[in-house]
């Protein structure tokens, strides 16, 4: 699980935001559940994510949130001739972060 330290230092301050979107980004595709979130059934590409900061509320334990991520998405076999296919993707993931260890849970919002 990715620990979010920088984030959590940040937290309360005004550029929290700007803070968790440099961390979570520099983190890549790899470290978040993204083929969770992936249109087209794809394998997630490594190349740079791109991170929108939602809301976030701080509670006893843990601070709370959402992000948007845009990635990009490869369509493997999908008969098109242009195989792999790289597509631009969105998901919108929940984060927790825990106040005593830093360490990030994320999970896929799903509508």
């Amino acid at each position: 699980m990715p620990v979010l330290s920088q984030s959590l230092s940040a937290w309360g301050e005004e550029n929290f935001y700007t803070v968790l979107k440099n961390e979570l980004q520099g983190l890549g595709a790899t470290k978040l559940p993204l083929e969770k979130g992936t249109s087209q059934g794809g394998y997630i590409d490594e190349s740079p994510i791109s991170v929108s900061v939602n809301r976030f509320t701080d509670s006893d334990d843990t601070i709370k949130g959402s992000v948007g991520v845009f990635f990009t998405e490869i369509v493997i076999n999908c008969g098109c001739g242009d195989d792999p296919m790289h597509i631009n993707a969105y998901c919108d993931l929940t984060i927790a972060i825990d106040k005593q260890t830093a360490i990030a849970t994320f999970s896929i919002i799903t509508e």
